[in-house]
């Protein structure tokens, strides 16, 4: 399951991280966007020196650090503190259809889920990548996602996805970011899913938010 605590302390530390950056803005410290990269960067590594924020948070912190080490300002270190902080706070259920799905991925793969994006060859057929009923994974049709959203990131169209190993912990996740997991039925494998927009006033049609008691999982 993912942690609630975990996605609080997220939010948390990117709000500190793009306030940090306001002030100096403020302040007339940073004039260029390569000074904005270099004080992020200061910031991180002083703040995991100070310990100021949880441990578990420790690896994003390095990751954000040597990506803005190797990348420059091409890391754009702003844009991913703001949708680090926008997917773990009430921010998230206003952001589009593709926004939230793409949070609910991120979220499962810090809940150790792994992720596979199938092409048609992989998807169906003699080539079909074998998924383990056991194993914590989702894969995606790359054609279904294709064709799933519109330009500006609303759902169009249901998604193809096949869940294994705790299907109803999956959902939880999707569920949290404004998405629901509907069980296919007929000759379809237990695993097959479609996966359906369910916020207010965006998604697919103008289907309801249903409650995961109400899904059909197995």
């Amino acid at each position: 399951m993912f942690s609630e605590s975990l996605a609080q302390n997220q939010g948390h530390f990117a709000w500190c991280a793009l306030l940090a950056l306001h002030l100096a803005k403020q302040d007339g410290k940073i004039r260029s966007a390569a000074h904005e990269n270099l004080f992020l960067i200061r910031w991180l590594t002083t703040a995991l020196k100070q310990h100021r924020f949880p441990r578990e948070l420790a690896p994003e912190m390095h990751w954000l650090i040597n990506q803005g080490k190797i990348y420059g300002v091409r890391a754009n270190l702003t844009g991913k503190l703001d949708y680090l902080w926008r997917s773990c706070t009430s921010e998230l259920l206003k952001q589009d259809d593709l926004f939230r799905l793409t949070c609910s991925l991120e979220r499962a793969k810090n809940a150790s889920w792994q992720y596979y994006l199938l092409s048609d060859r992989e998807w169906s057929g003699r080539h079909a990548v074998k998924n383990r009923a056991a194993a914590k994974a989702i894969y995606i049709s790359r054609t279904s996602l294709d064709a799933a959203f519109d330009n500006s990131g609303h759902q169009i169209h249901p998604l193809m996805a096949q869940i294994t190993g705790q299907p109803n912990s999956m959902c939880d996740l999707l569920y949290a970011c404004g998405w629901q997991a509907v069980a296919c039925t007929g000759d379809q494998p237990a695993s097959a899913f479609l996966l359906i927009a369910c916020q207010n006033g965006g998604g697919f049609g103008t289907r309801p938010v249903m409650s995961l008691s109400a899904l059909e999982f197995f």
